[in-house]
């Protein structure tokens, strides 16, 4: 099953700001399925927002968010759910097992049950990330760096055509950040996912993606 080979996403004339204060001033590029593009910056230059603009989760003053030509705008949760998985750099920590926490990711093809396929994609995003033994453990007893790979492991299993990630290595040992961005890269490599992430660390940055993207000024 291919993902996102052919998969486009555009980022065309994107502005949006809050209040007086403009964090993007008619943002632009373009990505392709296949590739990593690492999105550098120091803090408070509007790398989360731009993230949150392509997920839909607010509305540019101007500009759009297009994948393969369809406006994020138009496009339902569910839809949106099947092209788009998100990881954010904080995520409130649900009462539910590992397992049940990364199988909600499977929720926009779930229709009257939860199917072996289901089931089978979970577990094999669940031994990728090494969390196989914490299965059964519930999510807000483990760390906060295995809760992260709890939330990559959610995205993935989306089967997303694109994958945002907001600093996926937050919280985590070298050790650790490897292991993650080793799966973003199969992932990648495997699928043709497009994927794009915000990175503190310019030499994981370097490492990992294909094309890096500096902001500055909103632009």
């Amino acid at each position: 099953m291919i993902w996102g080979y052919n998969i486009t996403l555009e980022v065309k004339d994107v502005v949006f700001g809050y209040r007086e204060k403009k964090v993007l001033d008619g943002f632009t590029f373009t990505a392709e399925g296949n590739k990593i593009i690492s999105i550098l910056g120091p803090n408070g230059v509007g790398k989360t927002t731009l993230l949150k603009c392509i997920c839909g989760f607010i509305t540019p003053q101007s500009g759009s968010v297009m994948i393969d030509d369809k406006n994020v705008r138009e496009m339902s949760a569910r839809e949106l759910a099947k092209h788009i998985g998100y990881v954010p750099q904080k995520c409130p920590v649900p009462r539910t097992t590992v397992f049940d926490a990364v199988l909600i990711g499977r929720r926009p093809y779930i229709e009257w049950s939860v199917t072996n396929r289901d089931l089978e994609i979970t577990w094999n995003a669940l031994d990728s990330l090494g969390l196989t033994d914490l299965a059964l453990r519930y999510a807000d007893e483990i760390s906060g760096g295995e809760f992260q790979k709890v939330q990559i492991a959610r995205a993935i299993v989306q089967e997303p055509n694109v994958l945002i990630l907001d600093e996926p290595t937050n919280n985590l040992d070298i050790a650790n950040q490897h292991m993650t961005m080793h799966m973003v890269l199969d992932a990648v490599n495997s699928k043709g996912i497009c994927t794009i992430m915000t990175m503190h660390d310019i030499n994981l940055a370097v490492h990992y993606s294909d094309l890096l993207m500096f902001v500055k000024d909103g632009k």
